[in-house]
């Protein structure tokens, strides 16, 4: 079964944001966001242990609670177990994203991909959320962002334990799919090129947006597109920086990337076009995205989003941004193929 086949629309939820990444978010905010969510007709919701350690599945188990769980998919995330044990948020080593979490709860956070953090893992994980299952395992981080050069011995132990362990929990049926959740393509790179195990998937954070994808599209999107698997696109709005925030890739957006979005910005303006529109559409259009899930901290980011998806770009606006060198020439563009 394919991602596409899993996934009931191709708008999801990020949830991320509800583990309190970069501010402390009240707890009526944090629920009425994913009310929101749900009373504009989304039902893909993504979370992970990591997002504010357990905070972000904790308030989203509480938000769904009553809602029909037969209507509704989750993925989550393994690789991170999280313990009862507090410990000093200040001195946690979190890779490139720092204090992003650093108003989450302060359980001590475990990096573990053998098979047996696996299965606790998602236990720990169907408490957290109030349900008895969940559709889709993605393993978390195996990459170099989080793990610099010991990120290779990391994904060995990924591949000898999280990916046999979701490979036949698959099989078992007991999940629908499993993949990589990473924010660099090399780690999914290096999955397709083994022999076993079986991937179905990919959420791809940061690395597929209007600012970000000349890497993706060198090998990991024809890769993926030409076995049929799918990928979720994470961080459409490249960390809030396309639509005007202050931060790219969880730190502050450098000259270059506050250029070009100025330069899209100002041909998005004399075309009437919003710049969530552009960087939720552009993501889309390639043929193998099954879904794209910006984060959202407050309720109205939910109703801005879904009228970004509806929203009717006109033609010209995508052939000047390929004519002005602004996207890579490989990508799909919505209208132009």
């Amino acid at each position: 079964m394919t991602l596409k086949h899993i996934l009931p629309s191709k708008l999801g939820f990020g949830a991320a944001p509800l583990g309190n990444m970069f501010r402390d978010i009240p707890e009526a905010e944090a629920l009425a966001t994913v009310e929101a969510a749900w009373n504009d007709g989304i039902r893909y919701y993504d979370n992970a242990p990591f997002y504010g350690a357990g905070l972000a599945e904790i308030r989203m188990g509480e938000a769904l609670a009553d809602k029909p769980r037969e209507d509704y998919v989750i993925s989550t995330k393994v690789g991170r177990v999280i313990l009862d044990e507090i410990e000093d948020i200040s001195v946690r080593d979190l890779g490139e994203k720092g204090d992003v979490f650093k108003y989450g709860r302060p359980n001590k956070i475990v990096n573990d991909y053998s098979e047996d953090a696996t299965l606790r893992s998602i236990e720990d994980s169907l408490k957290r959320l109030k349900t008895d299952h969940i559709e889709i395992a993605w393993v978390h981080d195996v990459a170099q962002d989080f793990y610099g050069d010991e990120w290779l011995a990391i994904f060995e132990s990924a591949r000898k334990g999280a990916f046999k362990a979701l490979d036949r929990l698959r099989d078992e049926g007991v999940i629908k799919a499993w993949g990589l959740g990473v924010n660099r393509v090399e780690p999914i790179e290096l999955l397709l090129a083994l022999q076993e195990p079986r991937p179905d998937g990919f959420l791809l954070a940061g690395r597929y947006t209007l600012l970000d994808h000349d890497r993706a599209l060198q090998r990991v999107m024809p890769m993926v597109a030409e076995r049929g698997l799918g990928i979720v696109v994470g961080g459409p709005y490249s960390s809030g920086a396309l639509v005007g925030g202050p931060n790219s890739e969880y730190a502050p957006a450098t000259p270059a990337i506050l250029d070009k979005v100025a330069r899209i910005r100002a041909i998005a303006d004399r075309h009437g076009v919003s710049m969530k529109a552009a960087g939720l559409q552009f993501a889309l259009a390639y043929p193998a995205v099954a879904a794209v899930i910006p984060g959202a901290s407050k309720p109205g980011r939910i109703v801005e989003d879904s009228a970004a998806l509806a929203e009717q770009i006109p033609t010209d606006f995508w052939y000047e941004i390929r004519q002005t060198g602004l996207v890579n020439p490989e990508a799909p563009l919505p209208a132009l193929e």
